[in-house]
Parts: C-alpha cells; sequence; structure tokens
C-alpha cells in the first residue's frame, strides 16, 4: 500500500525521520525544512536556505556547491551541482557524458513550493532513496532564484494561497523586475547571472522552473507548459508537448492521484461554463520560452495556488521528481533531439537564406483538438441591478468541448536572412547579443552588401511603462537595398545555433525583439522617426563573400 503525503508528512513530525514505502532514514535536525518544523505555517528564508544547502553539502560527497549570481541586495543565488561521481565544472560533466538538467524555483518571491520542494529532493537523492536519479545525469538545482523578492514576506503578497502560509515574499527582485519578464533585456542581476553561469556555462538539456499560478480556480493540482516554440526549431518543444509531459502525467496520476493539465485559465465574461482556456504569451522574455529559441527543451511548473501549502508542496514534489526520473531515463535521447536541433538550424539558414519567411509577430490560436476541461463549478445568480454574476461551489466539475488556446501561428513574417550588418556606433546591441550568446564579429575592412533595408514607417511607444520600458511597435517595409558598411562595423552570420533566437531579436517587426525594449530608440529618435520615415539600423544581407 502506497504511504499517502499526509501520513508521511506524520511520520516526519512524530518520529523526526523520513519514510517511503520501502526505505527509512533520520533527519538531522539542521535538514528538516522550515514548512516541516512550522506544521507547514511557513516557507524558508534566504538564511533558512542557506543554511540548509550548507549543512546537506557537509553530509554528502556528492555535492558541489557555486554562486549563479549576486542579488541586488547582496544575497547570494546558489547553484547546486549533483553527480555520481562528483562533478565540479562544466568539463567534467562534459567528459562524464553525461546530460545536465536544471531545475529552479522562487522566481517570483511569494510563489514558494518550488524553493522547498527542491530542497527535499536535494535531501532525498544526497541522503535518501534516492541516488539512483545520478546515475545518467547531472542536475543543477537553483532552489531561490529571487532571494530578494523572497525575503520581503507579508500577508498580503499572496492572497490567493489563503494565508498558507502565512507570510509570503514578493512578486518581484530587489530591482523591482519581475524576473520572468527579463529574458529578453537581461537587466536583472539574477537572469545575467543565469544565462551567464548556467545557460551558457553548464548547458543544460533541460530547463525546469516551478511556479504557482495566480489565483485561477481551475481543477488541477499541477498545469504546466513546454516552451512555446513560434520562430524557434519545433522539435525541442513538440517533444516536451507531445511525449515527455503526457508520459509525467499518467506516472503522476497513477503514483500520486494528482491530475494535471496543460497551463491556462478562463473568464467568466461569456457565462458559464466556459468555452475558452488560454495559454500564458509565447515571447522569450519568459525563460521557459526563450530555451525554445535556444533549441533547447524547457517546462513551465504552475502549482495550484488555492491548494494549502503542503499540498502544493506535494503537487511540486511529484512533477519535479517525476521529470528528474524521466531524464534520468531519457535525457541522452533528449540531448541527441536538442543536438540535432542545433545542426539542423544551421543548415536551414545555409540552404534557405533569402528563400523563406519566418514569423515575427504571433497571435495565440486553439489546438485542433477541444478537451474536457476540469474546474470548480460556478453557478450563475441575479445581484440587485439585474447583472449576471457567479458563485463558486466547491465541487469540481468536468466541462466537454473547451477549445484550448495554446498555440501561435505567424501574423506577421520577414524573410530569413544569411546574416546581419549594422554600425560600429550600435555597440549596445553587440554587447547584447554577445550576452545572449551569439557571435558577433567586427568587419576588418569596408564592404559593399546588397540584401534588404527596412524602412520605419511607424514608431508606436507604448504610454503606460513595462518592467522600466515603454515598449515600441515598429512597422514599415522592407526594400532591395545595396549599403556600404566601414571597417569596424558588426556582422553576425546566422548561420550558427542561437540562429533563431538573434533573428528574433534583430527583427524591426518582431514583437519582442530588441527594438520591442527600446535599445534602438535613440538611434531612431535622433533622426526624426517620430515624423519622418527612418532607415532602421541593422541591415539585412543574404550572401556575402568572406575573404
Amino acid at each position: 500500500m502506497q504511504m499517502t503525503f499526509k501520513a508521511a508528512v506524520a511520520v516526519m513530525l512524530i518520529s523526526s525521520s523520513w519514510c517511503s514505502v520501502s526505505y527509512c532514514y533520520q533527519l538531522p535536525e539542521d535538514l528538516i525544512i522550515i514548512p516541516e518544523k512550522t506544521n507547514y505555517q511557513q516557507t524558508s528564508t534566504h538564511e533558512d536556505m542557506m543554511n540548509f544547502v550548507n549543512a546537506i553539502k557537509a553530509k554528502s560527497d556528492l555535492i558541489h556547491v557555486e554562486t549563479m549570481a549576486v542579488s541586488f541586495e547582496n544575497r547570494e543565488l546558489p547553484l547546486v551541482v549533483l553527480a555520481d561521481p562528483k562533478v565540479t565544472t562544466p568539463e567534467d560533466a562534459r567528459r562524464s557524458g553525461k546530460p545536465v538538467i536544471y531545475l529552479q524555483g522562487n522566481i517570483h518571491g511569494g510563489e514558494v513550493e518550488g524553493k522547498e520542494t527542491l530542497l527535499l529532493i536535494l535531501r532525498d537523492i544526497l541522503l535518501g532513496d534516492k541516488r539512483f536519479l545520478l546515475s545518467d545525469q547531472i542536475l543543477l538545482i537553483a532552489p531561490i532564484y529571487n532571494p530578494d523578492g523572497n525575503d520581503k514576506m507579508s500577508e498580503d503578497s499572496r492572497r490567493s494561497q489563503e494565508g498558507s502560509p502565512k507570510l509570503a515574499g514578493s512578486r518581484r527582485n530587489g530591482q523591482g523586475y519581475d524576473l520572468n519578464r527579463d529574458g529578453v533585456k537581461m537587466e536583472a542581476l539574477e537572469t545575467a547571472g543565469l544565462i551567464k553561469n548556467v545557460v551558457l556555462k553548464w548547458d543544460p538539456e533541460l530547463f525546469v522552473d516551478l511556479h504557482t499560478t495566480n489565483g485561477s480556480w481551475h481543477g488541477y493540482s499541477m498545469t504546466y507548459a513546454p516552451s512555446y516554440h513560434s520562430a524557434g526549431h519545433p522539435a525541442t518543444s513538440d517533444y516536451t508537448m507531445n511525449t515527455m509531459l503526457p508520459e509525467i502525467t499518467k506516472i503522476v496520476d497513477q503514483k500520486y492521484d494528482l491530475k494535471m493539465y496543460l497551463y491556462g485559465w478562463y473568464s467568466l465574461r461569456n457565462g458559464w461554463p466556459p468555452k475558452i482556456w488560454r495559454t500564458y504569451n509565447h515571447h522569450p522574455r519568459y525563460l521557459v520560452n526563450q530555451f525554445g529559441f535556444r533549441n533547447k527543451m524547457a517546462i513551465l511548473s504552475e502549482t495550484f495556488a488555492h491548494d494549502r501549502f503542503y499540498k502544493r508542496i506535494q503537487s511540486a514534489y511529484a512533477f519535479a521528481s517525476e521529470i528528474i526520473e524521466y531524464t534520468n531515463q531519457h535525457g541522452r535521447e533528449m540531448a541527441r533531439i536538442n543536438r540535432a536541433a542545433e545542426e539542423e538550424t544551421v543548415q536551414y539558414v545555409l540552404e534557405n537564406a533569402g528563400k523563406v519567411k519566418k514569423g515575427v509577430r504571433f497571435r495565440m490560436v486553439p489546438l485542433d483538438e477541444k478537451f474536457t476541461l476540469r474546474t470548480y463549478e460556478y453557478k450563475p445568480y441575479v445581484n440587485a441591478r439585474g447583472q449576471t454574476k457567479f458563485v463558486r461551489s466547491g465541487r469540481i466539475v468536468e466541462i466537454p468541448d473547451v477549445e484550448n488556446h495554446s498555440r501561435f501561428e505567424a501574423e506577421v513574417e520577414s524573410t530569413l536572412p544569411r546574416g546581419y550588418l549594422f554600425p560600429a556606433e550600435l555597440g549596445e546591441i553587440t554587447e547584447m547579443l554577445a550576452r545572449h550568446g551569439a557571435e558577433v564579429v567586427r568587419l576588418d575592412k569596408a564592404v559593399a552588401v546588397g540584401g534588404e533595408e527596412f524602412i520605419v514607417e511607424k514608431f508606436d511607444r507604448s504610454e503606460r511603462e513595462f518592467e522600466g520600458h515603454q515598449l515600441v511597435r515598429l512597422s514599415g517595409t522592407y526594400s532591395a537595398a545595396t549599403r556600404q558598411f566601414p571597417a569596424g562595423s558588426f556582422k553576425i552570420d546566422l548561420a550558427q545555433p542561437l540562429a533563431n533566437l538573434i533573428f528574433y531579436l534583430l527583427e524591426p517587426e518582431s514583437d519582442d525583439g530588441l527594438a520591442t525594449w527600446n535599445f534602438f530608440d535613440d538611434y531612431l529618435i535622433e533622426r526624426n522617426v517620430e515624423s519622418e520615415k527612418v532607415a532602421f539600423p541593422v541591415f539585412k544581407y543574404f550572401e556575402m563573400e568572406d575573404k
């Protein structure tokens, strides 16, 4: 008989030991997490988490800890590396031949289940019965990605969690940014550290980002999403969506009796029962989506905000541990798919530059098949003003024939070039592309090259600020042109693995590119773009002789 989660919790609290069906071990006091110590009334502070990491590091020879970043308020973001045998460098990892898998929690400071779950996973792998999960993979674990937000605890920051735990952190980091909107502009110290010290350094095959929903009353213990590939190579997202996640969903249901489905929400504005379920946007500003542009796999994990704290931890633990079991068995296959996506991305540019168009602006559309939605029931009533309102019952019902808007199709496309050229004065653009991992070179002599020039005809800048920016939307037309670029100008050849990301960042009409985030504003405004047509400074070429 499988022990329930509540029974396992009772064993922990009564005897200070951990038990599964077939295994028990005595827990040292310094490895009991704060929720366990407080009957799930409190969550760990950054100091609590660091104490746990340091304590478990002293008890195992399979753990290496390094610093991913230091936050604005001077808190360390530890990156815990688990391997059997121990590895301490990316070179060690590559020599082992094992795939690297990265999991992070607490990107939003009040969404604390991932943080606690990852500490439990560390404990169970290093001291419990899950050491076998290191047999054919290397795990990178960042329990607390937003330490500044985590420690700004209050009763009001996560009302949808209904006082469970009593205090939770704030959504934003110490600089005031939403870290899950920073993937393109990389202004947050945490984002810069993630890209530099995890993505580019350790090259993980899978990114798992552990969240909690903002309050939608669906009927699932857990919802999830793959990386929405949009303009990226489809293979990595397709594998995650069609092979990996369905298998894990089935296993979690069988082993834990937890229901999971694709992340989304619905509105009652169009009445009850709901007919449309919508996911979140495809933009690479969301870290999970950006991994698709990087030819990697990614999973967004969202526990149900209205479950009690211990149940949210249970759901996150079930999902994350089964992901790790899956990657331990299939990680090498996943790595082969990712490598093939990289190679095919380069080859696609070599064979199709100037011949095909790719999406740069997308709209959300429904999947081909409708589904049966599991949700809490709502009952309509008419208030004193004659308005139809809804009250939620405590009953979970199933609603058939619901459209799932979890796919994106292009509404604006642009021709795929062989590469781009831009003037030396745009050094900030070069720096940003390099920080993302793109290869950019300086011309050592002047060139005259034919290609396409984008003429900006409309410059729309939002009056409303978003993440410290007034987002820009450019409209215009491409036309054939020949341009002179002096020595010192920058060239970026798209025949490289990050071609899809570079394309999305540099295309002027992209809905989440560098132009969107104001990187070209100064250049364009100096040339009176608000009243005149202006040539966009990034020039698209289709072939160029290298001499």
